[in-house]
């Protein structure tokens, strides 16, 4: 029944397999024909590609896949497979094969890989818009904004496949029953069905999913302006009974985890090692110059589960007894020569990569505030605490969205807890290194709230 929907689509999968085990072991037969047993090989490759492959869900694309989450699949998919080529050559044949070989294997390996998947990608993107194929013929049930939305959506952009064949209308003069419904999706072969979860009564809604179920029809909900049901959900089971959990954290799983966390250690090494190493007495003589005091400025800040920890910087105030208290403001008198340079280009907040190692911080996270502006955002913002779900970091989704800096008004924190909301729920490195080289073009661009 697969094979039906779109006509062939069934058969993509399945072939975007091939076409990547073809690349990996023709590529391997080039590279290594004369130092590796072929049948080991595609049969230790092969193997470790498919199963790690489903639960990376590599495959896992769809029409309406954003190009950013391939992205993050293939940086993903990337580290498996380095991680697979190399435990073959280690346990197999560790003394004679060059490690550059199979670097430079690897990387041509998954060069090729990218361009087929997004070949693919775009060219039935393109294949449906000039013929009309691969498409899905839908119907929305239900009339109201979001689903006028969703018609205006699928109208827009043919390039997704979708066919709108009628928007039923539950209410109003011209309404019909959600039996007329069912009775055109059947009569019209229609294979997937929207409906808005706000224009349906219990009765009807039990009606329509009991009729999904029972004639292999693809049923998905729009969310009314209840706002439970915009959140990302994530299902499980207890046993045989569901259960909803408001939202889905994808660093909470251990292979995200261990990737952020790797990701942090050799960012944080580099820069401690190849920036901070030559970087910190240079500073430190102008910070010095500048005004009497330390170095480094240590403050309390709330991180991971709300524990509190020292985050470092690299002073940039005079010394003063309102520095854990009060914001910094533009213009403010407190700041010295040297340190307006180093908070206009963020070099003020490099010490952090200590945090980042000892595991305090992240790299990229919602930036952590002093704790008596904790305290005070905890009791006055809706959610806010969200925020610690996870790891702060030094650099954020709200800044370089353009919510850094001073909290002018209330707008600007509630905007910031919706950007970091919005980053937990959707992590991928792919997002973490677009942060980073986003917060590098902004501090060599000049950020006007940084001062």
């Amino acid at each position: 029944m697969i094979f039906k929907s779109g006509r062939y689509s069934g058969y993509l999968r399945p072939i975007t397999y091939v076409i990547d085990l073809l690349i990996i072991h023709l590529w391997a037969l080039y590279f290594f024909t004369e130092t590796y047993e072929i049948i080991n090989y595609i049969a230790f490759v092969t193997l470790g590609w498919v199963i790690l492959s489903l639960k990376s869900s590599f495959y896992e694309i769809y029409r309406f896949t954003h190009v950013a989450k391939i992205m993050s699949l293939l940086g993903k998919q990337f580290i498996i497979f380095f991680l697979i080529v190399f435990a073959y050559f280690g346990i197999f044949s560790a003394e004679s094969t060059s490690a550059i070989s199979v670097i430079y294997y690897v990387l041509l390996v998954f060069g090729c890989i990218t361009a087929v998947k997004f070949a693919i990608y775009f060219l039935l993107k393109k294949y449906r818009v000039l013929t009309g194929g691969n498409h899905r013929k839908v119907v929305i049930i239900g009339l109201n904004k979001k689903t006028d939305q969703l018609r205006k959506f699928f109208s827009d952009n043919p390039e997704y496949g979708y066919q709108l064949d009628k928007t039923f209308n539950l209410k109003g003069p011209q309404k019909v029953s959600i039996e007329e419904c069912i009775d055109y999706i059947t009569d019209n072969n229609v294979e997937e069905i929207y409906s808005s979860v706000a224009e349906l009564n219990n009765k009807e809604l039990i009606q329509l999913i009991d009729y999904v179920d029972n004639n292999l029809k693809t049923l998905k909900f729009l969310p009314d302006n209840k706002e439970i049901y915009s959140k990302k959900l994530d299902f499980s089971y207890y046993g045989v009974l569901p259960i909803l959990s408001l939202r889905k954290i994808p660093i909470d799983e251990p292979f995200n985890q261990f990737i952020k966390r790797g990701f942090d250690i050799i960012l944080s090494i580099f820069i401690i090692v190849g920036v901070l190493s030559w970087l910190t007495p240079i500073l430190a003589i102008f910070i010095k110059l500048g005004s009497k005091g330390p170095v480094f400025f240590k403050q309390k800040r709330n991180g991971l589960d709300y524990e509190e920890f020292f985050c470092y910087k690299f002073r940039s105030m005079k010394p003063n007894p309102m520095a854990h208290l009060h914001q910094i403001k533009k213009g403010d008198k407190r700041v010295t020569w040297i340190g307006r340079i180093l908070r206009k280009t963020s070099i003020d907040e490099m010490p952090q990569f200590i945090n980042v190692l000892k595991g305090e911080m992240s790299v990229v996270g919602p930036r952590p505030h002093m704790v008596s502006h904790t305290h005070m955002y905890a009791g006055r913002i809706d959610k806010f605490m969200v925020r610690h779900f996870i790891k702060p970091g030094i650099t954020g989704l709200a800044q370089v969205s353009g919510y850094r800096g001073e909290v002018e008004n209330e707008n600007d924190i509630i905007n910031r807890v919706k950007y970091d909301i919005f980053y937990l729920e959707n992590w991928s490195l792919f997002l973490d290194i677009k942060i980073v080289f986003q917060t590098v073009y902004n501090a060599i661009k000049g950020d006007k709230k940084a001062y």
